[in-house]
């Protein structure tokens, strides 16, 4: 029963992935270049963490803001400083939320790389760490977060992209976790 759910629940998923692409491929034709230099991204995605052990699906919310610098271009670790709040169901039932959270403020390094063959998609990486919090019992708990990304920027035009991404991430006494992402970025 859970790879039928897990199935059908991919369709609908496959189904909004080909129309946003479609989207932006027609913005993008609609659009001019992209000016080359500085620009500020406020980013919103969702997404559902696979926690281990045990494969359990929780809903994961994430918001920020990122700056890429030019002098940052030729940097191999990354020419985008980005700041965010993520929020992830930490219950031991249920998807979208419970009394237990888990609440993390991280700051970051991106490195955006074009992918050959295309100026409509490019690619990144993004390290980052933050202190998250436990909330739901009795006292908070403050633990370090870290975490890795690789992603793809579908460009819609100038200012919109979609963004997709798998995350690999540790929480100092909490088992690992991966995270699968899609979300909607403004740039100016």
């Amino acid at each position: 029963m859970t790879n039928q759910l897990s199935y059908h629940s991919r369709i609908p998923m496959a189904a909004v992935l080909l129309c946003a692409a479609v989207w932006c491929v027609v913005l993008q034709a609609q659009s001019a270049p992209a000016p080359a230099g500085t620009s500020t991204d406020l980013f919103v995605m969702v997404g559902s963490d696979i926690d281990r052990p045990g494969l359990l699906p929780r809903a994961n919310y994430n918001i920020g803001i990122g700056h890429t610098y030019s002098f940052l271009k030729r940097d191999p670790i990354g020419d985008e400083l980005t700041f965010g709040y993520t929020y992830e169901n930490s219950g031991s039932h249920g998807f979208l939320h419970t009394n237990f959270g888990e609440h993390t403020e991280s700051a970051g390094v991106m490195k955006n790389f074009a992918l050959p063959k295309t100026k409509a998609v490019t690619g990144y990486t993004w390290v980052q760490t933050g202190i998250t919090s436990y909330t739901g019992n009795a006292h908070v708990q403050n633990r370090l977060d870290s975490g890795v990304s690789l992603g793809a920027i579908v460009h819609c035009n100038n200012n919109n992209s979609i963004w997709i991404q798998e995350s690999y991430s540790k929480v100092v006494t909490v088992p690992w976790y991966t995270t699968a992402s899609i979300g909607y970025t403004y740039s100016w």
